[in-house]
């Protein structure tokens, strides 16, 4: 079977993943905002005797990278081995996704052209004449719609047929100025009988003018380039007079727009056209001057009431569940040691963890409807000014609200701002942004603290808090670490588009499915690692020393309160409570125990184990009666209610986890920024806690 790998390249927001999922049937993440797509990703297939690999390149307005994302794209299409470029089109801004196409025709590569999205063209009255388009580029041009699957067959075939057929080139023309050095110098390349198998000669006299380095560096191996150079000289000289202008990306960006236009109005017909669309309706409320910023917020706290309150029910019945599964298999073993280990290490600590799956994926939901739907890039151009005030850019929005389902794809989400101080200082305040791996944490004491009615405001109040904090830093950072010019902020509003089911579904069923597999794997391996530190080494003295004197007392209530202090003092005793112990005199300013110190320090791993641990811990050391069973109802008798919010403070701020903190190190490309972050969130942290505890410690007492 022969193999056909295809670029997938195009503007963002023409649907090129939602292109590959229609042609392939796979599953890639679909978004609405530059750089959602941040890594290459893979769709595979057979068709008609081909193994069909696509790679959907990250979307870019131009070669001329200038964000992270679009230097991937770019030295990709300059550097990999592919076979055909599957160039996809916004038919609805032909003009604009023309100019990007242009610098596409010039690589010299296999290309097919698919104007996606005619359905939404045939209803605001635009009509593409595909035939002749196609003749006027020498490129086949094919309406589609990845939406309704229209005309994919049609496409496949013509994918196949010009990957099967020789190299044609396409029909690039500029301005007689240009064509007339241009054709100069493949006259040259033409005498000296120059030959590139992969490159025409017109291709690279067209690299040489638009001083394309990766031309430069091709050419400069051979010794006509001596020859070459005047000759070029010459040609830059008379296109810069001819411009007025040395600056030869204003002459390239001048050439490729001509043309683009040209094309565009020699194909595209306008029927009747609707005076406002759609999208321009839903517009005018949800980004109104004074109305879009108080109906995001409102939106987002209904998001939070829903993630608490649906997620409420099915929560308990979870828990419940895990505390029948850790009695049911208690009942049966009959080693104390092993009993322990499976019920108060695997199942309570595990347990502990899925009983949150259900708002995390609430949350996950809500996020993707708003993601999918084309709202998010809206919110960024409403809080574009807003964020300006403290000192970052309209963009930072996209990676900063990606940080609240995960840091890990947030960091490289940033990869779409352009300047590297904007990039490095997003980065620094996406911890901020509270991950759904802190959301079992806040759910835990949202619901050991507060009402079930009030549990959701709480948590509302959590992520904002959060986000502001992480605003705050941001200006702070601005005037301290990462001064600089604020960037001029320039983004597309994509159309409105209702979201695909079938998407939303895999985006809401793949997270929860990492979130299980996490809790089957890495987080039941970190709990019986917990449940073995925190029970040994055993200390046989004092368990003998509290047992002698619990058979004198006769009051119940006494011999319960003796057997508690037995546990504490032996878990104490113990690897974990003695690392405990160790730390404690670091966090006790903030109202922690041992307990609590060391689950911020397991929390680095990851923030659900931060659960897990305390499951742990807690099971171990207290009795809990059958009818206060629940961590819930532990966390809330064994810690006050100013050390918890102390101890949330500081898990909303400090460091993500260690996975995260690999991303943002590779992500900043340096060591020193990564020992800064660290560094600068466990001193906010710290010094946020401390005054989180004494501030809601004196009100708790008044």
């Amino acid at each position: 079977m022969k193999k056909l790998t295809i670029a997938l390249v195009g503007q963002p927001n023409v649907g090129k993943s939602h292109l590959a999922n229609a042609l392939s049937g796979s599953n890639l993440k679909i978004g609405n905002f530059a750089g959602v797509t941040v890594e290459k990703a893979l769709a595979t297939f057979s068709k008609e005797g081909f193994s069909i690999e696509m790679i959907d390149l990250p979307g870019l307005y131009s070669l001329d990278d200038f964000s992270a994302d679009e230097k991937v794209t770019k030295d990709f299409l300059l550097q990999e081995n592919y076979d055909l470029i599957l160039n996809v089109i916004d038919s609805t801004n032909l003009e604009r996704n023309l100019s990007l196409s242009t610098q596409l025709m010039e690589l010299g590569k296999k290309m097919v052209i698919a104007l996606n999205m005619d359905d939404e063209a045939q209803k605001e009255g635009i009509d593409i004449d595909t035939e002749y388009m196609s003749k006027l580029l020498n490129v086949p041009c094919i309406k589609v719609s990845s939406k309704t699957k229209f005309n994919m067959s049609a496409l496949l075939k013509s994918i196949l047929h010009v990957s099967s057929s020789t190299l044609e080139s396409p029909k690039l023309f500029f301005s007689d100025i240009i064509e007339e050095e241009l054709q100069k110098i493949t006259t040259f390349l033409n005498e000296k009988h120059f030959n590139h198998p992969m490159l025409s000669n017109r291709n690279i006299a067209l690299g040489l003018l638009w001083q394309r380095k990766h031309i430069y560096a091709l050419m400069h191996e051979f010794p006509l380039f001596v020859e070459l150079q005047p000759l070029l000289n010459h040609a830059l000289g008379y296109v810069y007079m001819y411009a007025q202008t040395e600056d030869i990306e204003d002459v390239i960006s001048k050439e490729h727009s001509a043309f683009a236009k040209g094309i565009t109005m020699d194909v595209m017909h306008l029927k009747t056209q609707k005076i406002k669309n759609l999208t321009q309706s839903i517009d005018a409320l949800l980004i109104h001057k004074l109305l879009g910023l108080p109906i995001f917020v409102f939106l987002m706290w209904g998001l939070f009431q829903l993630t608490f309150t649906l997620g409420e029910l099915p929560m308990n019945w979870i828990e419940a569940g895990f505390g029948w599964l850790g009695e049911s298999v208690g009942a049966g073993i009959d080693n104390e040691i092993l009993k322990s280990l499976i019920v108060d290490g695997m199942i309570a600590g595990v347990g502990g963890v899925i009983m949150f799956l259900p708002n995390i994926m609430i949350l996950f939901l809500g996020i993707s409807l708003l993601e999918t739907t084309g709202y998010m890039s809206r919110v960024a151009f409403l809080l574009d000014g807003f964020f300006h005030k403290f000192g970052l850019h309209g963009k930072s929005f996209i990676p900063l609200v990606t940080g609240f389902g995960c840091s890990v794809p947030a960091y490289m989400a940033a990869r779409t701002l352009k300047n590297k101080k904007d990039r490095l200082l997003t980065m620094f305040i996406i911890g901020f942004m509270s991950c759904g791996a802190r959301l079992p944490v806040y759910v835990l004491f949202a619901g050991a603290f507060f009402d079930e009615d009030m549990a959701g405001n709480i948590l509302f109040i959590i992520y904002i808090s959060g986000a502001l904090l992480g605003l705050i830093a941001g200006k702070i950072l601005r005037i301290t670490a990462f001064k600089g010019e604020d960037e001029p902020f320039v983004m597309e509003m994509p159309k409105y588009r209702l979201p695909s089911l079938k998407l939303i579904w895999f985006a809401v069923y793949s997270k929860s499915m990492m979130y299980i597999k996490k809790a089957g794997t890495f987080i039941l391996l970190a709990s019986m690692l917990i449940w073995f530190i925190s029970s040994y080494p055993k200390n046989t003295l004092i368990e003998e020393s509290y047992t002698a004197h619990i058979k004198t007392l006769q009051d119940d209530a006494s011999k319960s309160t003796m057997e508690n202090e037995m546990r504490e003092k032996l878990m104490e005793k113990t690897y974990l409570g003695m690392m405990g112990k160790t730390i404690e005199p670091f966090f006790a300013p903030l109202g922690f125990d041992w307990k609590m110190s060391v689950a911020t320090i397991s929390g680095l791993a990851a923030k659900e184990v931060i659960v897990s641990t305390l499951g742990v811990l807690y099971s171990l050391g207290s009795e809990v009666s059958e009818d206060d069973s629940s961590l819930r109802d532990t966390i809330a008798k064994s810690i006050s209610l100013p050390a918890a919010v102390s101890f949330i403070v500081f898990v909303m701020i400090y460091l993500p986890c260690i996975a995260a903190t690999v991303v943002f190190a590779k992500e900043a490309e340096s060591l020193k920024y990564t020992f800064y972050l660290v560094l600068f969130t466990f001193a906010t942290a710290w010094a946020l806690s401390f005054l989180a505890f004494h501030v809601a410690g004196y009100f708790y007492l008044t």
